[in-house]
């Protein structure tokens, strides 16, 4: 008779804390190169990341300069900040604008740098792919003062490039960088024309990654380059599109304050003025910094929790962060 063996699984062993403490610090000593490299990021963020959140409690006082955070007094009713910035007039504009031009940014900004870089990996002439690779991404080594006088060269309403043609064809100019009906396209257009490179430099070294045997056999089985592009390129760097669009869902509500700050003017600010822009003109120009910390606190929260809901959709996909 043969025996009746059970399948239940073993039992966990249960460990100590002391026990689990000396396990991980022998991990850690294994590792020790790795954590040495890790060291100075770690302290980056220790100090200028969250040491400075101690700061934030000053949306909820009454902040004076000379008294010192410690020093300044509580406020009541403990929301009269965010309140202030709630009732303002300007609120629903800021917070329209603010999703609007971040909304435009992710969305135009997503594809380009994604087709570029296939193409660039498809492409086939070194020299070529080199020259095209180094032109686009040239454009995020300059800051926006530099990217401005280029759009004024382009598209002042006097003297403008752009202007210029469409007068000599018979035209008459566009006041793009005044008018509230182009400001946003020129917003956008810009930043997609800044990024397009370094975003395709990181599409291409996930592309990198993708096992070249793949290929090898779809081009056996007879697949075109379109076919081969379709199912193994784009879905080997999904993770990686995954990854950057819930990074820059948490970034919604920096619409980006440089830029705008640089471009903007006051005939434009229905349409560009943001909360960032706002903030500063209120909050920090007027010294009213437990106001711009309240703004500044509002955003973060509302940041965590769009990147918690992106990443909790996109593990259902399972393409999750963490």
């Amino acid at each position: 008779m043969e025996a009746n063996h059970s399948l239940t699984p073993a039992p966990r062993i249960r460990l100590s804390p002391r026990t689990r403490l000396l396990m991980m610090l022998k991990l850690a000593w294994r590792f020790k190169a790795f954590y040495v490299m890790l060291l100075p990021g770690i302290i980056y963020f220790v100090i200028f990341r969250y040491f400075p959140m101690y700061g934030v409690i000053i949306a909820f006082k009454d902040f004076a300069i000379l008294d010192g955070i410690t020093g300044s007094s509580w406020i009541d009713p403990w929301y009269k900040h965010f309140q202030s910035f709630y009732e303002s007039s300007y609120f629903s504009q800021l917070l329209t604008n603010t999703l609007l031009i971040s909304l435009y940014k992710l969305l135009w900004g997503t594809l380009p740098p994604i087709m570029l870089a296939v193409l660039l990996n498809e492409c086939r002439v070194r020299w070529l792919k080199s020259i095209v690779q180094t032109l686009t991404y040239m454009p995020h080594f300059l800051s926006w003062v530099i990217i401005f006088g280029i759009l004024l060269t382009l598209f002042s309403q006097n003297g403008g490039l752009i202007n210029r043609w469409i007068v000599e064809a018979g035209g008459s100019s566009i006041p793009f960088l005044t008018s509230t009906e182009y400001f946003r396209s020129i917003l956008v257009g810009s930043e997609v024309w800044q990024n397009l490179g370094w975003g395709a430099i990181i599409y291409l070294a996930a592309m990198a990654g993708i096992d070249p045997t793949l290929y090898e056999a779809a081009k056996v089985d007879g697949a075109s380059r379109m076919r081969m592009i379709w199912h193994i390129t784009l879905p080997g760097i999904r993770s990686i599109i995954v990854l950057l669009f819930v990074l820059k869902l948490g970034h919604l509500l920096d619409a980006g304050f440089d830029q705008i700050y640089i471009l903007y003017n006051i005939q434009v600010y229905p349409v560009a003025d943001i909360i960032d822009t706002w903030v500063y003109r209120t909050g920090l120009q007027q010294l009213n910094f437990s106001l711009a910390s309240a703004v500044g606190l509002f955003k973060s929260v509302i940041g965590l929790i769009l990147v918690l809901g992106a990443n909790r959709v996109a593990k259902k996909w399972g393409e999750g962060i963490w």
